[in-house]
C-alpha cells in the first residue's frame, strides 16, 4: 500500500536520458516515490534491509501518459462513420452523430439518478487503468464555483493533479479569450509564468478552414504560441507551420486513429519531427478514437511503418513517458523511473526481445500491474497478493485480474461504486436511452431503484455540447472570418434517442471492435489490416 516500502524486480525501461535498461533489475518504492533503481545483483540499500522484492516475471515501464481523451463519453461505442469529413465543423451536425453520441451523452449528463455519474466515472477510469495508463486528462463536473471542478480519482489528472508538486494543465479558455487575440495571448503568457501547460485543440481536419485555426494564431508579426501550448490533433498544418511551433516551443498531442477515421489523413508527423516539435499521444475518446492509449500506440506505429515515418518504437514508447511529462511541466517527477520520481508504473508480461518493441506489442492480457504513486491498482491476482493489496475481482478475456479501487481521498460517491455495479447501471441506463425520461419522471432509476427526492449535486460538464462560458480551442478570427461558430454546431438537435451497449473495458473483451474497425470507411487497409494482426 501506499506509504509503505516495496521493491519490483524485473526488466527495468528507465525511459531516463540515457535510456537505460536493466535486464534484471529492481525498483525500490518508499511511499510514493522511487528511492532506488539498481541491479537486482547489487547490494539491497540499507533502507530496504528486510523488504521482500516482488518478483514481477515482467517488464517495468514508466505508467503510460495520455494528453488527450475526453473520457466521459467512453461508455460509448465506436462510431461507423458515414463519410470523410474536411474539417472539424461538419462531423458534429450529423444526425447519426446526435443520434449516437451527443444525445445519449447529453441524457446521461442530464439524469437526476444518484448512481449514473459515479457509474460512469469508475467505468471509464477503469478503460484507462486495465491499458497501463496512470495519467490522463480529467473529467470535469459542473460547479458554481469558479475553479472548475474535475473528478479525483485514481489516474492522475492532467488538469487538477492530486499531487502537489505537480502543477495543473489548462484544457480551456474564457470564452471570450477563444475569440480574442489579445485575451487569449495573455491566457497564454499566464500558463508559461505557472510553467503549466494548455493542452487546446487545434486544426481539427485536414483543409484550409482547418488550418485558419492555426494562421489566426498570428496577429501582425507575433504569435500567439509559447513552450505551454499543446495543439491537440494539428491535422491541417504545413511544414512551415510546425517550423512557428518549434520555434515558439510549442508541442502537439497526436491522435492518429481519430484523425483518419474521421478525414481519412492525419498529421505530418514527419514535418513536426523535422522541425524539432515535442510530440505527445492521445486515444481521444472511444466514439471516434482507441479504446486505449495501447491501442492508440498500435495505431500510431502503423502509421510510422506505413508513411515511413522517422519514428522508432523507442521514439513512440517516449510519447506516452517522459515526453508527455515535459509537455505537462512535470518532468522532475514523472515520465521515467528514476529516484526521486513518482512510482507510477505500468508492468508489461515477459521480458525478452527488444523493451520497446516488447510495449507496443503488448496486448490487454499482457498488463501484470499497474501502479501510481506507489499503489498497486490493477493487476495480476498474484502480484497483488504479494503486495499485499486486495480488491475487486474481475477478468480479462477470461484472466483473473484484482482492481483496487479503495482510495479514502477520492469523491466519495465514487469511492463506493465497485466496477459490477458501475457495468449494471450503465447497462441498463443505456439500454433504456428511449424511455430514461419517461421513467425518471415516475421516480424510478436503474436496476428498479427508487430516485431520491433531492437531485444529484454535482453533474457532467459535458466537452463537447454544453457551453460553459470557457473553450476547448481558440475560435481566433483570420481575415476577419471567424475561424469558429458561436457553439451552436454542439448543442444537440432534438433526436429520438435508441438503445444502446455499453461499450466494453478492453478490445480483449469486445468480440465487435474488430468488425467496427473492418467496416470504417475512412480507414484506410494498412490499417484496419494492421489493427487486426495486433489484436
Amino acid at each position: 500500500m501506499s506509504g509503505e516500502k516495496l521493491a519490483l524486480r524485473g526488466r527495468i525501461v528507465t525511459m531516463n536520458s540515457d535510456f537505460d535498461v536493466l535486464q534484471d533489475g529492481v525498483v525500490y518504492v518508499d511511499g510514493d516515490s522511487i528511492a532506488f533503481v539498481q541491479p537486482a545483483a547489487a547490494a539491497v540499500p540499507a533502507a530496504f534491509a528486510g523488504v521482500t522484492v516482488t518478483r514481477t516475471a515482467g517488464t517495468v515501464y514508466p505508467g503510460l501518459m495520455e494528453l488527450h481523451n475526453h473520457l466521459a463519453y467512453n461508455a460509448l461505442g465506436l462510431w461507423n462513420v458515414p463519410k470523410r469529413f474536411q474539417n472539424r465543423s461538419q462531423w458534429p451536425r450529423e444526425a447519426e452523430y446526435h443520434e449516437l453520441v451527443t444525445g445519449p451523452m447529453g441524457a446521461v449528463g442530464a439524469s437526476n439518478d444518484h448512481q449514473v455519474l459515479p457509474a460512469l466515472v469508475r467505468w471509464v477510469e477503469a478503460k484507462c487503468l486495465l491499458a497501463g495508463v496512470t495519467t490522463s486528462q480529467g473529467i470535469r463536473l459542473a460547479s458554481s464555483a469558479k475553479t472548475p471542478r474535475y473528478f479525483k480519482g485514481l489516474v492522475r489528472n492532467a488538469e487538477s493533479p492530486s499531487n502537489k508538486e505537480l502543477v495543473s494543465a489548462a484544457s480551456r479558455i474564457p470564452d471570450v479569450a477563444a475569440r480574442d487575440w489579445k485575451m487569449f495571448d495573455r491566457e497564454l503568457a499566464k500558463a508559461t509564468q505557472r510553467g503549466s501547460c494548455m493542452l487546446l485543440h487545434l486544426s481539427e481536419g485536414l483543409d484550409a478552414a482547418a488550418r485558419a485555426h492555426f494562421t489566426a494564431l498570428k496577429s501582425g508579426d507575433e504569435w500567439a504560441l509559447s513552450s505551454s501550448m499543446a495543439g491537440i490533433h494539428c491535422a491541417a498544418l504545413e511544414a512551415a507551420d510546425f517550423d512557428t511551433m518549434a520555434a515558439n516551443g510549442a508541442a502537439m498531442v497526436w491522435s492518429p486513429l481519430s484523425n483518419y477515421l474521421l478525414y481519412g489523413g492525419t498529421a505530418r508527423i514527419d514535418a513536426a519531427l523535422k522541425s524539432g516539435v515535442r510530440v505527445a499521444l492521445g486515444s481521444d475518446w472511444s466514439p471516434t478514437g482507441s479504446k486505449n492509449l495501447l491501442g492508440e500506440l498500435k495505431v500510431a506505429r502503423l502509421v510510422a511503418h506505413e508513411l515511413e515515418l522517422p519514428l522508432t518504437d523507442r521514439d513512440l514508447a517516449l510519447m506516452v513517458t517522459r515526453t508527455a511529462a515535459d509537455i505537462l511541466g512535470w518532468q522532475k517527477y514523472a515520465g521515467s523511473i528514476e529516484a526521486g520520481k513518482l512510482a507510477d508504473f505500468a508492468v508489461v508480461r515477459g521480458h525478452t526481445g527488444d523493451a520497446y518493441a516488447h510495449l507496443l506489442s503488448a496486448k490487454e492480457t499482457d498488463i501484470a500491474l499497474v501502479m501510481i504513486g506507489g499503489t498497486a491498482r490493477f493487476g495480476e491476482v498474484s502480484l497483488l497478493q504479494a503486495l499485499g493489496v486486495s480488491g475487486e475481482a474481475l477478468t480479462i478475456a477470461g484472466e483473473a485480474r484484482t482492481a483496487n479501487f479503495h482510495d479514502p481521498a477520492a469523491d466519495p460517491e465514487i469511492e463506493a461504486v465497485p466496477l459490477s455495479l458501475a457495468k449494471e447501471v450503465l447497462s441498463d441506463v443505456l439500454a433504456n436511452l428511449p424511455n430514461l425520461t419517461a421513467r425518471e419522471s415516475k421516480g424510478q432509476g436503474a436496476r428498479g431503484m427508487a430516485l431520491s427526492a433531492e437531485p444529484p449535486r454535482v453533474r457532467l460538464a459535458l466537452d463537447e455540447q454544453e457551453p460553459h462560458a470557457d473553450e476547448l480551442r481558440p475560435r481566433l478570427p483570420f481575415d476577419g472570418r471567424s475561424t469558429g461558430s458561436s457553439g451552436a454546431e454542439l448543442a444537440a438537435p432534438p433526436v429520438a434517442l435508441k438503445a444502446l451497449t455499453l461499450d466494453p473495458l478492453t478490445v480483449a473483451d469486445d468480440p465487435h471492435f474488430a468488425g467496427k474497425i473492418a467496416g470504417q470507411l475512412n480507414l484506410p487497409a494498412f490499417l484496419k489490416q494492421g489493427l487486426a494482426r495486433a489484436f
